[in-house]
């Protein structure tokens, strides 16, 4: 039989992970809306945001808030949405998780009509109750113009930030994806 506090524990563990899938919902829902003070609410005071081509890159909750009004200030409507959110509970201490979240985005970059696949890779910190992002890293697959997504995945330069084209974060540079390639791809 399970004893209370092993069912309390699986109960905290569901109703956070639910928590977190709001969370990650809330987040998509401030950028489209544009609303800084609550996207903000969302991340702790010592947060950190990321990306591995260097374009989106803040540490602390102000500097990522300035990021995003300069990200905001190029960018018109858009609208982005989750898709899986696989969502881990750290075993050893139940205020921290992280999480992989896939995602697209419909954006208008410099009144561009864009679109993107990306994935975040979150870590999450419950703090008096409340979970926030402590990390949170981009990675794209694709981000163009969308005149351009028909052509877009047949090359590595697929990810327009700033003005600069660059290679896509992912699958290319996956150790599994490579292995693939080695193996099987001759």
């Amino acid at each position: 039989m399970t004893d209370l506090k092993s069912l309390e524990d699986r109960i905290d563990r569901l109703e956070s992970k639910d928590a977190i899938r709001a969370l990650v919902t809330d987040y998509a829902i401030a950028c489209d809306i544009h609303d800084m003070p609550w996207l903000m609410s969302l991340f702790t005071e010592d947060a950190r945001f990321g990306s591995p081509n260097g374009k989106m890159v803040s540490t602390g909750r102000e500097a990522i808030r300035e990021m995003f009004i300069n990200t905001f200030k190029i960018r018109g409507p858009a609208y982005h949405w989750t898709h899986d959110v696989k969502v881990t509970i750290d075993p050893d201490d139940a205020n921290k998780a992280s999480a992989l979240v896939h995602a697209h985005a419909e954006t208008t970059p410099n009144g561009v009509v864009s679109i993107a696949a990306m994935k975040y890779h979150d870590t999450y910190r419950r703090e008096g109750g409340v979970w926030r992002f402590l990390t949170r890293e981009i990675k794209f697959l694709y981000y163009v113009p969308y005149a351009e997504y028909g052509t877009a995945l047949n090359r590595e330069n697929r990810v327009l930030m700033g003005g600069d084209l660059m290679p896509a974060d992912y699958p290319e540079k996956l150790e599994a994806w490579q292995d693939y390639e080695r193996r099987y791809r001759q």
